[in-house]
């Protein structure tokens, strides 16, 4: 039995994601043949070369040509016009540098100068601007990619997939579909863990169900379970699209029995496999409920043999690792994450002797020293015991990982960690209101989440902060109690992120919003796969004044670090973070604050043009546009935005 296991874009590619390779070191033992596949790493490797963006370049340049020809310009031929004017010096550049900024990201003297690195970074985010641009309306980062109407419907998933309008078109045309035809896989598994990688999923899934007829197409992941658990009956029949079947909950047994069942011949019924999604003749599609979570202690370490472990786009190589599973608090209000119903997961450990064996045996394996402690939320008494048990083994390693600030950190708790590894912890501390902590159902006060930064930075290791606005009910001086925070315990925060709350469906408020001061919760009519989640507060918690008085304030209190965006140095919980706080220091990022971002490799001296003012206007019509549809007739089609983007005014010459 050989099985293909392929993460699609769009994600991080300076270090490999966990799934693939547990779910190999799951299923070979088993004697399961397993392939896997870095589609995400090898798609955008496909994409960011010179010969891709010259092409890129001249469609840029060719198409507003075009679009300037005509007397006058609709709403959507202003917004692609406008994206393309955006990127035209960046098209121009970027096929010169991108080189360049590849070989810093992966060169270690070059990564560690700090002007080279925000160049390369410069370079490679224009590049994905460029991409973006040139299959407008796509927005595309390594976080995302999304277009306006994206998951709605079939035919719009179809359109989607169309070769004009997918980027990675070429990679599964000339890279992607050989390499599975030599391979001639039985079965052929998409790891869909983000909600950036639903939309190339079903992409590559239609184009290879037409490729490969005769093999059997599984999907699986967090994020499409937290698709297909919202759906019953034809609704769910109709997500599977292309797809044969589905896994759901945690894939190491479900994916062992398909595989077994496919084996046999002729195969095995399909139905009696627990947590596997099929289409079924009366009630459209279903599946038997079986244990979402499985047995930590049985599943050996992850084997990453088969990954490009090479081309990653770092200096050097951070294995991501799963000591646990699950979240041991469970509680917050907000959290909907993982491989779970509702909630999140069950907690489970590995045994700590069984922990320290895995990351030896992978750090000579493998000749790196870099991990990312992977899971939802370690409990600090497992950490503390295998930091200690780390140290005994001698074992030079360096990870971060994701905590919950616990008085049981204390300093000389903290001190053990450092000693067995720790570089970064970041810390889930939400807001710094303690009534909206208490809604939240945290279970910490801010006094107790500021000890344990002070006992973190103490020991040498850095300290992140994670927080978010606009938990519903929050008022405007409770935002700004967060920023406070951060500004008032600055000299020990090495980094931070204060984000937007985002209602998910699982989640406690999404369940019962009324307990959590909201008037209502929506899906829109025509999104047929229910990806979208609004809500209404009873009370209108803050005015317009005061959102762009917290946007000021938060951009002030950022300009005390270097922030990035996720994956770059200066973004949390990132192998290029972990480097940098490996060689320069828990301080870098503040030490760092206020340099220049960086310019784009390649670069060449040019006026604009265009005045892009005029231009410009097209977006707010384009928000107004989608709030119409989302709040107002809550229904969205195609049709409807064509009606209105039909009322608004051409921009003549």
């Amino acid at each position: 039995m050989k099985l293909a296991l392929i993460y699609p874009p769009a994600c991080d590619p300076t270090a490999p994601y966990p799934a693939l390779p547990a779910l190999a070191g799951f299923l070979r033992p088993q004697g399961i043949e397993v392939l896997p596949i870095d589609a995400n790493l090898d798609g955008f490797l496909a994409l960011l070369q010179r010969d891709p963006l010259t092409r890129l370049a001249g469609h840029v340049e060719r198409r507003i040509v075009s679009l300037r020809r005509r007397r006058a310009l609709d709403h959507q031929a202003q917004l692609e016009l406008l994206a393309l004017l955006r990127v035209r010096g960046d098209a121009r550049a970027v096929p010169g540098g991108i080189n360049a900024a590849l070989e810093i990201l992966r060169t270690g003297e070059r990564f560690y100068d700090p002007g080279l690195y925000a160049d390369a970074v410069a370079t490679v985010s224009a590049a994905l601007r460029v991409v973006a641009a040139a299959h407008t309306p796509l927005q595309l980062d390594f976080t995302a990619y999304r277009t306006p109407f994206a998951l709605t419907t079939p035919d719009e998933i179809a359109r989607d997939a169309d070769p004009a309008r997918n980027p990675f078109d070429d990679y599964l045309t000339h890279d992607l579909i050989p390499r599975l035809r030599q391979a001639r896989p039985d079965c052929i598994g998409l790891s869909v863990c983000f909600p950036g990688q639903l939309v190339p999923a079903y992409s590559f899934a239609r184009k290879l169900r037409t490729a490969f007829p005769e093999a059997h197409l599984v999907a699986g992941g967090p994020a499409i379970t937290q698709v297909l658990l919202r759906l019953r009956g034809p609704a769910l029949a109709q997500a599977l699209g292309p797809f044969d079947s589905a896994v759901v909950f945690e894939g190491e047994h479900t994916l062992l029995a398909l595989c077994r069942a496919l084996s046999e011949k002729p195969s095995r019924a399909l139905d009696r496999i627990p947590n596997l999604v099929l289409r079924e003749p009366v009630l459209g599609a279903r599946y038997l409920p079986g244990p979402p979570a499985v047995d930590l202690h049985t599943l050996p370490a992850p084997d990453f043999d088969g990954l490009p472990l090479d081309r990653y786009l770092s200096p050097h190589l951070l294995l991501p690792y799963d000591p646990t599973r699950g979240c041991y608090w469970g509680r917050c209000a907000f959290c909907h994450y993982g491989l779970a119903a509702t909630g999140t997961a069950r907690y489970r450990e590995r045994a700590v002797d069984t922990v320290v064996e895995h990351l030896a045996a992978l750090s000579a394996r493998h000749h790196t020293r870099f991990f990312y402690l992977s899971q939802d939320s370690v409990a600090p008494a497992m950490l503390c015991r295998l930091a200690d048990a780390l140290a005994r083994a001698g074992l030079d390693l360096r990870w971060g990982t994701d905590l919950r600030p616990e008085p049981f950190l204390t300093v000389e708790r903290c001190q053990g960690l450092r000693r067995g590894g720790a570089v970064a912890c970041s810390l889930g501390i939400e807001s710094a209101s303690p009534r909206v902590l208490r809604l939240i159902d945290k279970g910490i006060t801010p006094t107790r989440a500021a000890t344990v930064l002070r006992n973190l930075a103490r020991a040498g290791i850095a300290a992140e902060v994670m927080c978010f606005t606009d938990f519903p009910t929050e008022t405007f001086a409770e935002a700004m109690m967060t920023l406070g925070f951060v500004e008032q315990h600055a000299p020990h925060i090495a980094a931070f992120i204060v984000g937007q709350f985002e209602l998910t469906h699982g989640s406690r408020v999404a369940r019962d919003p009324t307990r959590f001061g909201l008037r209502e919760i929506w899906t829109v009519q025509g999104d047929e796969l229910g990806t979208a989640l609004f809500f209404a507060e009873r009370k209108t918690s803050k005015r317009g004044r005061e959102r762009v008085q917290l946007e000021k304030a938060l951009d002030r209190l950022a300009s005390g670090w270097l922030l990035r965006s996720y994956p770059w140095a200066g973004s949390l919980s990132t192998a290029h973070t972990i480097f940098y706080y490996d060689h320069f220091g828990p301080g870098v990022f503040k030490k760092l604050a206020g340099q220049a971002r960086g310019r784009i490799l390649g670069q060449l001296p040019g006026a604009r043009a265009f005045d892009l003012r005029k231009l410009a206007r097209a977006e707010q019509h384009e928000a107004e546009i989608w709030h119409e549809l989302t709040h107002v007739r809550r229904q969205i089609s195609r049709h409807a935005y064509d009606e209105l983007a039909a009322r608004l005014p051409a921009l003549k010459r």
